[in-house]
């Protein structure tokens, strides 16, 4: 069944529509993040103008992420005050992010550098989610996993002022998870993802969150964070099309159900390996595209 997007000024084939927004709202609820990364180039792909992909992406997001939010709230696995220290970073690395993606794109190199950002971080995230996965399952050999240390980075235990987190265990400076925020803002922006997929190993390998708190709290963040850029796009850009979005929030918001419900039923070391494998491809389908030549090297867009 075909549908006509009134920003976008195409018909698209609203099922398909549907069940990307399902296949992402569960990587949303299982995973912890927004999946924005997968969104985005999947519309893209499918000839979505990317401005218009990005914003209704975005949108798609704060959906899923409100859904994913409450399942975990219902189970006490959020962290609310290291949300709202996440939450503050973000806010402001959203605005540092807009500055540079001006910044970018005054250069004429904005598609080249973005793309090699998005490799490069999408490789080295999924390259050590992959490894450490695959050695807590035991299918390679390396140094044995520590899923009962409750310490955090050296780096996080050196920074003043603590404050302590209860529902996370922790006594750690704001400053580091005001950073996580920071970097994740930056990411929603320029790269139109959530930042999930670098929230989530970062909450876990630098501060030491405890596992059952992490998803629950990064979907906090990205649900806030997602929202804000939903608002600058729809009062700026105008690039939202919210027929596009009604149709992803639609398979999303089920999606994020079913996805937080799995978590409880699956391993946590074959969650991490499914995730990693994940980014892994979409980190190659990226490369993929900026050195892949092409049949027309030239094109011509109407405005």
């Amino acid at each position: 069944m075909d549908i006509y997007l009134p920003i976008a000024g195409q018909s698209v084939n609203a099922l398909f529509i549907v069940l990307l927004g399902l296949v992402v709202g569960v990587l949303s609820g299982m995973f912890g993040v927004g999946g924005g990364f997968l969104t985005t180039p999947l519309l893209i792909f499918y000839g979505i103008p990317p401005t218009v992909a990005v914003a209704s992406a975005a949108t798609q997001i704060t959906g899923a992420s409100v859904s994913g939010v409450m399942v975990h709230m219902r189970r006490g696995g959020v962290d609310l005050k290291m949300g709202g220290v996440m939450i503050a970073g973000g806010l402001v690395g959203s605005v540092f992010g807009a500055g540079l993606f001006r910044i970018l794109q005054a250069s004429g190199q904005i598609d080249v550098v973005i793309g090699g950002l998005y490799v490069l971080i999408l490789a080295w995230i999924g390259g050590l989610m992959l490894k450490d996965a695959l050695v807590a399952l035991g299918y390679i050999s390396g140094p044995p996993p520590r899923p009962q240390q409750k310490g955090h980075n050296r780096w996080v235990a050196s920074l003043p002022y603590r404050w302590r987190f209860y529902s996370s265990g922790l006594y750690i400076s704001p400053l580091a998870p005001l950073a996580l925020g920071f970097g994740a803002g930056m990411l929603t922006v320029l790269l139109g993802i959530g930042g999930g997929f670098i929230l989530v190993p970062a909450m876990i390998y630098l501060l030491g969150m405890a596992a059952r708190v992490v998803i629950g709290t990064s979907l906090v963040m990205i649900l806030a964070v997602s929202a804000a850029t939903t608002l600058v796009h729809a009062l700026t850009t105008r690039s939202v099309d919210i027929v596009l979005a009604a149709l992803l929030l639609l398979g999303g918001v089920v999606g994020a159900q079913y996805g937080a419900l799995l978590t409880t039923r699956m391993k946590p070391d074959l969650l991490r390996l499914a995730l990693a494998v994940i980014i892994l491809i979409v980190a190659g389908r990226v490369a993929l595209g900026l050195t892949w030549r092409p049949d027309e090297i030239y094109s011509i867009e109407y405005l």
